[in-house]
């Protein structure tokens, strides 16, 4: 091979190298700092829960007016300022739910769930902005998989600022549902009692295989791949998304859970549940809803819902 063929194939080779690792870069930005995160938008959030949750405007004025919708604040274990929500139940009880939204959503956007809690169940309820979301501080959405370790800080302030002997219920939806299928496989304080999970995704990687499939028809590999090792390089995120799995931590969990998704859902598809539900060890409980869409199930048959969330719970958590 002639010397200059041999530069000319290494500069090309090189070329498409570089290229391979800016596509990897900007599909890591694309996907995890994107240019639309509604849920940094509080009034946003708010106009949007009470056009899709009308039945909630009542309450959160009444929350409101009596200073009951209150603000909270921790610091994460790398240091960033985290923000949530919360409500005191009406009646001091031990029951309580902390409630996980999805990806670009925030805790203003899960309220409707808050309201089915504390309005119909008598529950205290605490609300947390994930990492990069809402008022809590980060560059980079972590898609729930280090996300998992700063709700154990919420479960444990919630549990404090509740009375200390609190039994709680994690509920999550979407990626919020992700993020308490992560933590369900780690060591877990005993005041836990149940999971429920709505519309989650069985690990990072899937889903951004499935989106990429869906919205732009094109492969995994290798632009996945590529962003698949800037992930483990990025300061703000630094583990795999292969090694951010759902099923794997779901399969290590020995509380109930609740899976939860719509039959009609094509942003995480419904075989998803089926994988997960599939993985965990007993007690476990499933539901597809019918006709629902991603994150809709409450939407679309709300008192369905809450009895179904009233059954379980109470057979977990208590009357």
């Amino acid at each position: 091979m002639k010397k200059p063929f041999r530069y000319a194939l290494c500069a090309l080779l090189t070329l498409l190298l570089l290229a391979l690792a800016g596509a990897g870069v900007y599909l890591f930005e694309f996907s995890l700092h994107p240019s639309r995160n509604e849920g940094r938008n509080t009034v946003g959030s708010y106009a949007y829960l009470f056009d899709t949750y009308p039945q909630t405007i009542g309450w959160i004025d009444s929350l409101q007016s009596e200073g009951a919708l209150r603000d909270t604040f921790l610091v994460s274990r790398q240091g960033g300022r985290l923000h949530a929500l919360y409500v005191p139940a009406a009646v001091p009880t031990s029951h309580t739910a902390v409630i996980v939204h999805g990806y670009t959503d925030c805790s203003v956007r899960m309220l409707m769930i808050g309201y089915l809690y504390h309005r119909h169940l008598g529950y205290n309820i605490l609300l947390p902005d994930l990492h990069a979301h809402g008022q809590s501080e980060g560059t980079y959405i972590r898609m729930g998989w280090l996300d998992r370790l700063d709700l154990l800080g919420w479960m444990q302030l919630a549990n404090e600022r509740f009375g200390g002997q609190t039994r709680q219920v994690l509920h999550g939806i979407s990626m919020g549902a992700s993020a308490v299928m992560m933590l369900s496989g780690e060591q877990l304080p005993p005041y836990v009692a149940c999971i429920i999970e709505d519309c989650g995704y069985t690990d990072v990687f899937d889903q951004f295989a499935y989106i990429m499939k869906r919205d732009f028809g094109l492969p995994a590999f290798p632009l996945l791949y590529t962003a698949n090792v800037v992930s483990r390089l990025a300061d703000d995120w630094g583990v795999w998304f292969t090694g951010a799995s759902a099923v794997q931590q779901v399969a290590k969990c020995k509380l109930p859970m609740l899976f939860i998704h719509g039959d009609a859902d094509t942003y995480v598809p419904t075989r998803m549940a089926y994988t997960l539900y599939e993985a965990k060890p007993l007690p476990k409980e499933l539901w597809i809803v019918p006709e629902a869409t991603h994150a809709m199930s409450y939407k679309m048959r709300p008192g369905e819902y809450t009895r179904r969330v009233r059954e379980f719970v109470e057979r977990y958590v208590g009357e």
